[in-house]
């Protein structure tokens, strides 16, 4: 009886022990399981602030960058030696433009039959247009307010060197150079004005 009831507690142990190991096995199971999804959630969340974070820095530097522009663009037009220097390059290319005109209403009365006055218009036009390009292309390499200095110039000017060339070499009293230069001066000098108002408005 005592060897019978021995064998039951073995198996019974065996069997205790056995299910012990099953259960274990199962916790392990689980507890890796949800060790896995915990570090998958852990991970989705990080990346998700890593990208958001990626988008904001992003967002931050594109408006810093259009915040610095715009104030060097203020700074530049505070420095008054920035005027000056765009006062004194404009003032000696107007001036020169002066002198092209001058030479151009001489250059038209001497060579051209200004009889056909058709003729003498478009070829004043045509003149005026290569010295208001060729100021242009100087006025290229400087800038203000991150513009070209040539954005500030104005095609109407041509018409209105033109006017003032026509009624010189068609003048009643005849040629006059001290006079076309007084004119054509006037006429530069309005020119200079609306350049400058062009730059501060």
């Amino acid at each position: 009886m005592n060897e019978a009831q021995q064998a039951m507690e073995v198996a019974k142990g065996i069997s205790d022990y056995g299910m012990m190991a099953v259960t274990a096995a199962f916790f392990l199971i689980l507890s890796a399981a949800m060790m896995i999804a915990i570090f998958k959630w852990f991970k989705s969340i990080i990346s998700q602030m890593m990208k958001d974070n990626k988008a904001s820095l992003q967002e931050l530097a594109k408006t810093t960058n259009a915040q610095n522009d715009m104030l060097q663009d203020i700074s530049e037009g505070l420095r008054t030696e920035t005027q000056l220097r765009i006062r004194n390059l404009s003032g000696f290319a107007f001036d020169l433009s002066v002198e092209q005109v001058c030479r151009l209403i001489k250059r038209v009365r001497e060579e051209n039959h200004i009889a056909d006055k058709e003729a003498t218009a478009l070829k004043i036009r045509k003149s005026l247009q290569v010295i208001h390009n060729d100021r242009n292309s100087r006025f290229d390499p400087f800038t203000y307010h991150g513009r070209p200095l040539s954005d500030f110039c104005n095609d109407d000017w041509i018409e209105d060197v033109a006017k003032v060339v026509e009624n010189e070499i068609y003048h009643e009293d005849g040629a006059n150079n001290a006079r076309a230069y007084t004119n054509v001066k006037l006429a530069y000098d309005n020119i200079k004005t609306d350049f400058y108002y062009r730059l501060n408005s």
